[in-house]
């Protein structure tokens, strides 16, 4: 064999391009190809992600007979729309072996997103309202969930990472502007903001404006003067 330095380098790596390596069960010489190395460190957590747990989505099936162990996760049907998830089985530990329970517990209440592996396009975005031990067997927990938005299917028998999530519409609080260009006593305001918000007034005079709000619904709602007035009001 000729000394390794006199091979040329390949700079643009594929899949399935291999190298030649030890097994360590057994020390046998075998190849091992990019793709598979890439699956290992992903699945394992070989390459720290922060909040981020990789699971296997276990089911019963003609090729897996087995009963759901360690990094497993399982209880939705197979081919269950991602947003359609509400509550799951879930292992006390990942795929690399580490001890969920704590960072789990840590975060209820919080935005979740489980996704597929190596599919972006298939996830689920939840908000967790519960995790408890699920006795008999205390291996496992049951995480409840609420589902917000996703996309795609269950694929069973694949790794799904799980990851805390929080998209930047969730951390900007939802505000509108209304403007009253024509002196009224009553300003009529449809700010589609989904919530019963607090009001501020600023008459044209620039003065602070005080009338009486009136709720009603989360979309909706009305704003009354002793007398007619223009101005703005700031609806956060």
């Amino acid at each position: 064999m000729a000394r390794i330095s006199t091979y040329g380098k390949d700079l643009e790596i594929s899949d399935y391009d291999a190298w030649i390596g030890t097994d360590s069960p057994t020390r046998a010489t075998k190849q091992f190809t990019a793709k598979a190395v890439a699956e290992y460190l992903n699945i394992k957590g070989k390459i720290s992600i922060s909040a981020q747990m990789v699971f296997y989505y276990w089911t019963v099936n003609s090729a897996n007979t087995l009963t759901p162990g360690a990094g497993d996760f399982y209880g939705p049907s197979i081919g269950a729309p991602m947003t359609s998830i509400t509550t799951m089985q879930l292992y006390k530990s990942d795929k690399s072996g580490q001890d969920v329970v704590a960072f789990m517990n840590y975060i209820v209440g919080s935005h979740i997103l489980i996704s597929k592996q190596n599919d972006i396009n298939v996830f689920g975005h939840f908000l967790i309202d519960s995790y408890t031990i699920n006795n008999p067997d205390d291996d496992f927990y049951t995480l409840n969930l609420t589902s917000i938005g996703g996309n795609g299917n269950l694929t069973e028998l694949l790794h799904y990472d799980f990851a805390i999530f929080t998209p930047s519409i969730l951390s900007v609080d939802k505000n509108f502007v209304f403007p009253q260009n024509e002196a009224s006593a009553t300003w009529t305001v449809q700010h589609n903001l989904d919530k019963f918000p607090s009001c501020t007034m600023v008459l044209s005079t620039g003065q602070q404006g005080f009338g009486d709000v009136t709720f009603i619904d989360e979309n909706n709602l009305t704003i009354t003067f002793a007398s007619a007035e223009t101005g703005k009001a700031y609806i956060n």
